[in-house]
């Protein structure tokens, strides 16, 4: 994608901060599409997410804009412990992206990282700000991807998840599962779509995570591995890798935990995977039994003379994630050709 091409997509907890980021009244960037007056809001307490909004908008522009500023860091922080990462600053400009001030507009940006991605464009959702919420979290969550996955049907599907759980679901009529389900249940398990603008891959993607979690394994785990395995990575890798299971096992046993499904695939979480996800989200992650551990086994580490890669990997053990493996970085992490906002499946930009 060149530089000034949009990306959009169809739609679509506590790390450490770093020091804040100052930024009073700051210059806005040049946005992805946006070309009218942007109108500074605020700044998140930590420094990390400056919003702007279009005045044209009026009040209740403003007040979705004021509305991501108190919540942003919240979902930052939320975004961080998925993908086990420190996000940079990012700004974001609230819009009637596509004429819409409901939501449905969706959101975009362009390259996948926080150097080229980090000017993201939201569309205004008048009276519900978890769907603002939701739409700067698939955003954002793409911009942890490190190039890898973002304009493909695997990145498309974690996102939109990540999306779901920092929001209490509010994009559920962005659903893209069910459209799977009436298309014959094709194989993007085996097979990644190399596109993120197709409904049907995408949806396949969705109910699999949505499978996956009910398994018992958590969005953070999945988002690392997946991350992990980079732009040529299948769901069904990403399956062999929680499981210890062959990977093709994984689109057989899939498909026939959807044909048990009693009502079918209705939404993007047919195994009702969303409460687990969330619950595993916001547990609380360090208690001090388990940061005792951690140091004890830190500390016990570095008297061994371990490598560092040895010492995250213990790490992870306790706290019970995947194992720590180095991720493989695509160099560039420009946004591929044809890549556009999230958006509900039924609307075409």
């Amino acid at each position: 994608m060149s530089q000034n091409q949009p990306r959009q997509h169809p739609l679509q907890p506590a790390i450490r901060r770093g020091p804040a980021v100052v930024r009073d009244n700051p210059v806005p960037p040049q946005w992805p599409s946006f070309t009218g007056v942007s109108q500074f809001v605020g700044t998140s307490p930590s420094g990390r997410v400056t919003v702007f909004f279009d005045p044209t908008l009026g009040a209740s522009g403003q007040q979705n804009a004021q509305d991501l500023v108190n919540d942003a860091d919240r979902i930052f922080d939320a975004n961080n412990a998925f993908f086990a990462t420190q996000g940079g600053p990012v700004n974001v400009i609230i819009f009637a992206l596509h004429g819409a001030t409901d939501g449905t507009g969706g959101a975009d940006h362009l390259g996948c990282d926080f150097q080229t991605g980090a000017d993201i464009e939201v569309c205004a959702s008048f009276g519900n700000p978890a769907r603002v919420s939701a739409l700067f979290e698939a955003e954002l969550s793409e911009c942890c991807m490190g190039g890898n996955l973002c304009g493909f049907s695997t990145g498309e599907a974690l996102s939109r998840w990540c999306a779901a759980i920092v929001s209490n679901n509010a994009l559920s009529d962005f659903a893209t599962a069910p459209l799977w389900a009436q298309d014959g249940m094709p194989d993007f398990v085996n097979h990644t779509d190399q596109d993120d603008r197709n409904a049907v891959s995408t949806g396949c993607g969705m109910a699999f995570l949505s499978f996956l979690i009910s398994q018992g394994h958590s969005l953070a785990q999945i988002a690392q591995t997946m991350v992990g395995l980079g732009d040529l990575g299948t769901l069904a890798q990403l399956y062999a890798q929680l499981t210890s299971d062959a990977p093709g096992n994984a689109f057989p046993k899939f498909t026939a935990a959807i044909n048990a499904l009693p009502g079918g695939v209705n939404t993007d979480d047919p195994f009702g995977a969303f409460s687990r996800s969330v619950q595993l989200a916001h547990q609380p992650g360090w208690t001090a039994a388990l940061a005792g551990k951690v140091f004890s086994s830190i500390v016990a580490d570095i008297t061994a003379g371990k490598t560092a890669h040895q010492i995250v990997a213990e790490v992870h053990a306790i706290l019970g994630a995947a194992p720590a493996k180095p991720l493989q970085r695509a160099a560039a992490a420009a946004c591929y050709v044809g890549s556009r906002a999230l958006l509900p499946p039924n609307k075409a930009v």
